[in-house]
């Protein structure tokens, strides 16, 4: 459903989908792959990853929650939507991270061997992350330009209606 929205609400609406995509591609990708470059050295700029991310991950369920309390209802549906996908990320972050305890268990008290681990971790853990990440991109990416035209989803509308004074363009 497209709404007439003003642009300074097109504006608020536009910012959950931004600060995730900061996440995912900029500490995801970006500093990800820029600090593994540099991991056998300086290990510290690899641990700042999941520092920021449960940081921007914590900031946007914080600001989501109070959204239904100080935003309109097309700016508290966009970080509803937001919310939720973060929170999707979250149970993959947590599933790599009992992976990685389980392959430090294995390794540490189990005696597997060293390539088994990295196969569990690798394959297990970091490429659903990953994966999760590739689509989560394309999904924010479209939900931007989505919050930019005044678009919410049927599904979302007939899970919470509209205000009656918000004026529907396209149905």
């Amino acid at each position: 459903m497209q709404f007439e929205i003003s642009a300074e609400e097109k504006r608020k609406a536009r910012v959950p989908h931004e600060i995730l995509l900061v996440n995912l591609i900029g500490n995801h990708i970006l500093w990800f792959v820029a600090s593994l470059g540099i991991a056998k050295s300086y290990w510290q700029p690899l641990a700042l990853v999941p520092i920021v991310s449960v940081s921007i991950l914590a900031y946007i369920f914080w600001r989501g929650s109070r959204s239904k309390h100080m935003d309109s209802w097309y700016v508290q549906a966009h970080w509803n939507i937001c919310m939720a996908r973060s929170r999707l990320f979250s149970y993959m972050l947590g599933l790599l991270l009992v992976v990685s305890a389980f392959g430090w268990v294995g390794y540490s008290y189990l005696g597997m061997m060293d390539i088994a681990v990295k196969a569990i971790i690798g394959g297990v853990g970091l490429l659903p992350v990953m994966v999760t990440v590739l689509i989560l991109i394309v999904m924010e990416s479209d939900a931007l330009h989505q919050a930019n035209t005044g678009i919410i989803s049927d599904g979302y509308t007939k899970r919470s209606p509209p205000p009656a004074e918000l004026v529907v363009i396209e149905d």
